[in-house]
């Protein structure tokens, strides 16, 4: 092979290194995502639940609002019970305090139901405190274990980034133009070897990319000429091993 190819294995070899660290960076940086995304959720499942608290206890106090109101009413009644002048004005005045006796006895069911609830859901607020409490101390730790990674991450970034640099001064602006895009495309991958496969000739040639097959007029010119060929499937940069077939 030669010195084009050469170059673009040395900087295929290296890209491929960035890559992979800046995979393990952004791994980092996902993590404190995740995590912040959880105590997030746990903040607005807390606010929904305090939130459905504070419109309980205000149903509760227009419940009790209302058993006061309808105890002033009876003793209205039993008032105007006393001072009755005839039988049928008395049932019906006693009648009337015992179906509001029957109401405010709902009322109160229903008052005492609502403020169980209540106190269902401030307990619920408190555990919901808890675990946020929890996560944002997980937080701080997963924060002070990615800020320690993601510098040594950054170091060898920038030390990678250098030698890219300098192997990619060593070809074309077009080859490199064409390493770039392909690189961008295949996460790193801009090249592929040449597969090749049988004992003896006729060999039969595939991508290592993307496992289609190549014509042998491929494997011929890598052997004797040093040009950029592509797999006529995935444009990868096709190189060869000068040992095999």
């Amino acid at each position: 092979m030669g010195p084009v190819i050469t170059a673009l294995e040395k900087l295929q070899a290296i890209e491929r290194d960035l890559s992979q660290v800046r995979r393990r960076k952004k791994a980092r940086m996902r993590a404190v995502k995740a995590q912040e995304a959880r105590i997030e959720k746990h903040k607005l499942e807390r606010d929904s639940l305090h939130q459905t608290a504070i419109e309980r206890r205000k149903q509760a106090d227009d419940l009790e609002l209302t058993l006061r109101q309808n105890e002033e009413h009876i003793d209205k009644l039993r008032v105007t019970l006393n001072a009755a002048k005839t039988n049928k004005e008395y049932a019906a005045l006693l009648t009337q305090i015992n179906t509001q006796k029957a109401d405010n006895a709902k009322f109160e069911e229903q008052a005492l139901k609502v403020l169980g609830e209540v106190d269902g859901l401030k307990a619920q607020v408190a555990e919901t405190d808890k675990h946020i409490e929890q996560e944002e101390s997980r937080l701080t730790e997963i924060n002070a274990g990615s800020a320690e990674e993601i510098e040594k991450l950054d170091t060898m970034l920038t030390k990678l980034q250098t030698q890219r640099d300098e192997a990619a001064g060593a070809l074309p602006e077009s080859i490199l133009a064409l390493f770039d895009r392909l690189s961008g495309q295949y996460d790193g991958e801009a090249l592929a070897k040449v597969e090749v496969s049988g004992r003896r000739a006729p060999y039969t040639y595939t991508c290592g990319g993307c496992f289609m097959s190549l014509n042998a007029e491929h494997a011929n010119a890598l052997r004797t000429r040093d040009e950029v060929r592509q797999c006529d499937n995935c444009q990868r940069i096709l190189y060869i091993d000068p040992s095999e077939g």
